[in-house]
């Protein structure tokens, strides 16, 4: 079994297809023979996977500030008991989702202060920083709408609590992360949605191979 301690993120608006890529993504490095740990945000601990069912819930009444600082105590729990244990094993850790979702959500769509997020962000994340970013990027109208599709079975046909959102908060979403992607440049990668899922993970395996 390989060891090689990289934090990778997978990222993405409503509908983009994070979770597809991130599990195709784990099944390839596996194949290469690396130690691989999958998990996500907010979530990968009982506590943080709570959180995530109040986050999600239509019914929750959050406050922007509220729904900024539970998502926080998700990662502060989540990077505790998940990313640095796995890291420090020299397991690959990769995440669906991570501070760039808090600024692109939260900061962009929700405009509150970046620079407090990104204080809040290094806080709760206690440096562990990911040295490569997948940024997938998709209409957010048909993003949206796939993961209504996908998730009626859990929330209605709106959608979760962040689904029913309008499109201008999504496409809000999306000028967050494209921004972010041109500021760090070195670490965020921007890949297409394409017409496959399989399409999209060539693309990605490029950029991957390039870190390994």
């Amino acid at each position: 079994m390989k060891t090689k301690n990289l934090f990778i993120t997978i990222e993405g608006g409503e509908g983009s297809g994070k979770t597809t890529q991130s599990k195709l993504l784990k099944e390839y490095l596996e194949h290469k023979g690396y130690s691989v740990v999958l998990t996500r945000e907010p979530g990968g601990t009982a506590i943080a996977e709570a959180i995530r069912n109040m986050l999600l819930n239509p019914n929750s009444n959050l406050t922007a500030e509220a729904e900024l600082f539970l998502y926080e105590a998700a990662r502060c729990q989540h990077i505790k008991e998940v990313v640095i244990p796995a890291l420090k094993k020299g397991s690959v850790v990769i995440c669906d989702r991570f501070t760039d979702a808090s600024v692109a959500y939260q900061g962009y769509a929700r405009k509150l202060d970046i620079l407090l997020i990104n204080k809040l962000n290094s806080a709760a994340s206690f440096g562990v920083k990911p040295i490569v970013t997948i940024y997938l990027d998709t209409d957010p109208l048909k993003g949206l709408n796939k993961a209504k599709d996908l998730n009626k079975e859990f929330y209605g046909k709106k959608g979760d609590r962040i689904e029913r959102e309008s499109l201008k908060f999504h496409k809000d979403v999306r000028k967050g992360y494209l921004e972010q992607a041109k500021k760090y440049f070195n670490r965020i990668k921007v890949v297409k949605t394409q017409s496959s899922p399989e399409k999209t993970h060539k693309l990605i395996k490029k950029i991957i191979d390039t870190v390994l």
